[in-house]
């Protein structure tokens, strides 16, 4: 069982839904120690990458790609859910459907942050089925930029999203898959490939 695992298993809470409550430690209140982890780890699965930009999206992938960003010394770019006055020019829109929110949302980066130059890693912090990454992988496309890799925190084996990325050749990697959860007895049991 890896650092995460572990963290996982002591603090997580299975709710029903299928709903993972990691908020005590990953996306409400965060253990920076344990992102710095998370971006030592992700350095080391993208070592042979080139890339020069990480990108993630509002607002609980924030705090994590910032970590993984210190490690590969690189700048962060967010996608916006909501346009606001102080963004200014022309900007990349995808439309994202969230599984935990259960809600529609167009996410947005200014065009300034993104061009064809630039090697992305895509990360967040969870992939159930995977409707945020398309979105933040059609921005990438959109701006011609190439990306080189999508790491992902926790992903939901048993939710299709990571089967659909994978499937799509992408080089994506979760450092936590659960294959299944039970909320009655609040066991999960994580893939090991």
């Amino acid at each position: 069982m890896n650092f995460l695992e572990e963290r996982i298993t002591k603090d997580g809470i299975v709710k029903e839904g299928n709903v993972l409550k990691v908020d005590s430690f990953l996306n409400h209140q965060m253990d920076i120690q344990l992102f710095d982890e998370i971006g030592e780890e992700f350095k080391r699965r993208f070592a042979n990458e080139h890339i020069n930009k990480i990108l993630t999206i509002e607002a609980s992938g924030i705090g994590i790609a910032c970590m993984v960003a210190r490690h590969f010394d690189v700048p962060v770019v967010f996608a916006k859910k909501s346009k606001s006055i102080n963004i200014e020019g022309e900007m990349y829109v995808a439309e994202v459907e969230s599984f935990t929110h259960k809600c529609k949302n167009q996410v947005i980066v200014s065009k300034k942050f993104l061009s064809p130059d630039d090697h992305v890693l895509i990360i967040d912090d969870f992939l159930a089925n995977g409707c945020a990454l398309q979105g933040l992988i059609s921005i990438v496309n959109e701006a011609g930029a190439t990306v080189e890799g999508i790491g992902i925190v926790i992903e939901k084996g048993f939710q299709s999203g990571g089967r659909i990325i994978r499937n799509l050749g992408y080089h994506l990697e979760s450092l936590a898959i659960v294959d299944s959860m039970d909320a009655a007895t609040g066991t999960i049991t994580f893939r090991h490939e």
